[in-house]
């Protein structure tokens, strides 16, 4: 599961001094579900991710991911984490496979297993036609599968999120969205970042609305909506962060 506790991120802005990005956020997320947290541009979510998938450490709190602490043992957090974002950048000249089998064995596979891997990835994502296709000739669709397998190569048990929809088309986005679905089918935690009210409507089972670095509030969204009587997510969000 997921636990954070109490984070905070601060930075250094040469103008504006220091800039609390992530300001005191708790939650937690179990496995089997996802967890949405739903903000605008700057309000947090890419910060909060961050810290949990140890790319960012914490300036105060921790949070325990799959049963470790991501500031005592952050090695033993990446070896359980896939993280995905709609940043993710493919090495062009390599191909699919290549891409794929190169983070498998950096996360230590050994070459049976990631054989093993790769044709079961391969295969459940419709890969084949172009495993042997340089990343730079791939089509958007392509590419978002190529970083979904290299994220799953070793089989992580806590799947994190970040925007993965953002600036896709509507067939590469359902495919992501197909995955992130699949993954809490297959036990998976999942942490998911996104603005778009739709994917939080079919996707997430406990929601955090994020603005100005806080967790505003948290619930289903069944309780959000009995919370603040109204139904509409995208009105019930405005109200949220507009109080």
């Amino acid at each position: 599961m997921i636990e954070a506790l109490h984070l905070v991120k601060r930075f250094h802005d040469k103008k504006r001094g220091t800039v609390c990005a992530v300001n005191d956020v708790s939650f937690s997320c179990r496995q089997g579900q996802i967890y949405g947290l739903l903000g605008a541009n700057g309000a947090g979510k890419t910060t909060a991710l961050r810290m949990l998938a140890t790319i960012l450490t914490p300036s105060e709190g921790t949070a325990i991911v799959a049963g470790f602490d991501v500031i005592k043992n952050p090695q033993m957090v990446r070896t359980r984490v896939g993280f995905l974002s709609a940043a993710t950048a493919l090495y062009g000249r390599l191909t699919a496979k290549e891409m794929v089998e190169y983070f498998g064995r950096l996360h230590g596979l050994d070459e049976i297993t990631l054989k093993l891997r790769l044709d079961e990835l391969f295969e459940r994502l419709e890969m084949n036609e172009f495993r042997d296709r340089r990343c730079d000739k791939l089509s958007t669709g392509m590419k978002q599968k190529v970083s979904i397998a290299r994220t799953l190569v070793h089989n992580p048990s806590v799947m994190i999120f970040d925007e993965p929809t953002l600036g896709l088309d509507v067939m590469a986005a359902r495919t992501i969205v197909q995955f992130i679905k699949e993954c809490r089918e297959n036990g998976k935690t999942v942490v998911f970042s996104t603005h778009v009210m739709s994917e939080v409507e079919k996707l997430c089972d406990r929601i955090g609305i994020i603005h100005g670095g806080k967790l505003l509030a948290e619930g289903t969204l069944a309780d959000l909506r009995a919370q603040f009587g109204i139904q509409d997510l995208e009105d019930l969000f405005v109200k949220v962060v507009e109080a």
